[in-house]
C-alpha cells in the first residue's frame, strides 16, 4: 500500500492492476467501471510503486488538454523513466506540432477518404473468402488483416511479412505484468522493428524513388527547423506508427463485433439500415475505448481536488470517459439512437489521435462490407482479453454456419 506519502490520505486509495489485468472479455472495462462507481474524480492506485488515477471524464479532459500540466514524456503509469521516446506521442509542445506537421498530410481526412474505394475492395475480398468457411477467428482472421495491410501499404512495408511483424507487436505491447523480464521482452520487441526499419531507410536511400508515396520514402527527407531528422529521431517515429498501426484498430474492431455477436438487435440494426453504420461506430468507440494513457505532473498542482506534485505519475483512462454516466446517460449501454456524443476515444489535446480518420473509415467500411455479407453470426468460446495500456482481445471464435 502506498500510503506513507501524507498526500494519500487525503485520496481514497484503490488497486487496479492495469499491465497485468486479463481475463474473460471487458474484464478491464468491468474493473474500471467498478473503481469510477467508487472513487471519484480521483484515487490512488497501488500498482507498482503507485499513481493517481483519475476517474472522471471532466478531470480526464481537462488533464489530457493541458500538456504543459501534464507531460506526455511518459504515457505508461508504471514506467516513470522510460529508456525510449515514441515520436510524436511522447513529445511536447511545441515539438510535438512540428512533428505532428510532418505527419499530417499521410492521415488527412481527404487523403483518407481517396483510399475508401481500395478500402473497400479490401475488405470485401476479404470477407467474401472468410463467408464461405461458416466460421473464424474474426481477431486473427480479419481484426489483425484488414487495417493492417491498409497500414503497410501506407508504410511501404511488405505484406507478406505480417506475421513477423504481429510478432514483433505482440511482444512490445502484450506482454503482461511488470518487472525486468517482462521489459527485456518488449525491448526486444522495439530492437527487431528499430533494427528492421533500420534496413529499410538505408535501402530507400541506395535506391531513391521519386514517385514513391509511402511514408518510410518520404521519411528519409523530412526536415524540422530545417534540418534532416536524425535517424534516431526518424526510428522512433517509425517505430510509434508500428505500434499504432497493427494494434488500435485491430483491437477496437475486435470490441465492436463481439459487442454486435452478442446483441443482435443492435446487430439487425446495422443489417436493415447500413446508413448508421458510421455513427454505430462512433457509439462503439464511445462504449468501449481501448486506450488507458498516461502523463507525468510537470508542476505541484491541486488538480481536481488531487495534491499533486511534480514528477507523480496519473493514468487517465479513456474508458472511464466514455463511460462515465455523469457525462452520457446510461453510459456503459451502446444506444444507437444516442445523438452525437463528444466522445474522447481517440484522446483530447494536442496528442489526439493522429489517425481517428483513417480507423473510422477502417472500422465502418469493414462493418459495412462484413454485414452484407454474415447478417447473423454467434460468438461460439468465451473470449479473452489483455489488458494494459491498450485493451484488446485475443481471440474472437464467431460462426454463422451450422
Amino acid at each position: 500500500m502506498v500510503t506513507a506519502d501524507p498526500r494519500v490520505t487525503q485520496c481514497p486509495v484503490g488497486t487496479i492492476e492495469l499491465t497485468s489485468l486479463a481475463g474473460l472479455a471487458l474484464t478491464g472495462f468491468a474493473a474500471i467501471d467498478a473503481l469510477q462507481d467508487e472513487m471519484r474524480p480521483v484515487f490512488r492506485n497501488t500498482e507498482a510503486d503507485g499513481y493517481w488515477m483519475f476517474t472522471d471524464y471532466a478531470a480526464i479532459l481537462e488533464g489530457l488538454q493541458h500538456p504543459e500540466w501534464w507531460s506526455s514524456s511518459v504515457i505508461v503509469p508504471t514506467d516513470p523513466n522510460p529508456p525510449y521516446q515514441w515520436i510524436p506521442v511522447m513529445v511536447d509542445p511545441p515539438q510535438h506540432a512540428k512533428w505532428r506537421q510532418v505527419l499530417a498530410e499521410y492521415f488527412s481526412p481527404g487523403r483518407v477518404k481517396g483510399l475508401r474505394d481500395e478500402h473497400r475492395r479490401l475488405a470485401a475480398d476479404l470477407v467474401e473468402r472468410i463467408a464461405a468457411e461458416g466460421s473464424c477467428d474474426f481477431v486473427k482472421q480479419v481484426a489483425r488483416v484488414f487495417p493492417s495491410h491498409i497500414f503497410l501499404n501506407i508504410m511501404g512495408m511488405p505484406v507478406e511479412r505480417l506475421d513477423e511483424f504481429l510478432e514483433w507487436e505482440d511482444k512490445m505491447l502484450h506482454q503482461t505484468g511488470v518487472g525486468d523480464e517482462v521489459m527485456a521482452i518488449r525491448l526486444e520487441g522495439m530492437q527487431q522493428v528499430v533494427a528492421y526499419f533500420q534496413t529499410l531507410i538505408d535501402q530507400r536511400r541506395a535506391e531513391r524513388d521519386p514517385e514513391a508515396q509511402d511514408i518510410v520514402s518520404a521519411a528519409i527527407g523530412w526536415t524540422i527547423d530545417g534540418e534532416p531528422v536524425s535517424d534516431g529521431d526518424l526510428l522512433n517515429c517509425l517505430l510509434l506508427l508500428f505500434m499504432a498501426g497493427l494494434d488500435t484498430v485491430a483491437s477496437q474492431l475486435s470490441y465492436a463485433m463481439l459487442h454486435l455477436a452478442t446483441h443482435p438487435q443492435d446487430r439487425a440494426r446495422l443489417v436493415a439500415e447500413p446508413d448508421i453504420i458510421p455513427h454505430a461506430v462512433e457509439e462503439l468507440l464511445r462504449a468501449y475505448p481501448i486506450v488507458q494513457t498516461a502523463r507525468k505532473a510537470t508542476q505541484d498542482m491541486d488538480f481536481h481536488g488531487c495534491p499533486v506534485k511534480a514528477g507523480d505519475m496519473a493514468s487517465f483512462p479513456l474508458a472511464a470517459a466514455g463511460r462515465d454516466e455523469q457525462m452520457f446517460d446510461d453510459a456503459r449501454r451502446v444506444d444507437l439512437d444516442r445523438g452525437v456524443t463528444r466522445h474522447i476515444s481517440f484522446g483530447a489535446g494536442p496528442h489526439r489521435c493522429l489517425g481517428s480518420h483513417l480507423a473510422r473509415q477502417e472500422m465502418a467500411v469493414m462493418l459495412e462490407e462484413w454485414h452484407r455479407r454474415i447478417p447473423e453470426y454467434r460468438v461460439t468460446e468465451e473470449p479473452v482479453e489483455h489488458a494494459g495500456q491498450v485493451f484488446g482481445l485475443d481471440s474472437l471464435q464467431l460462426r454463422w454456419k451450422d
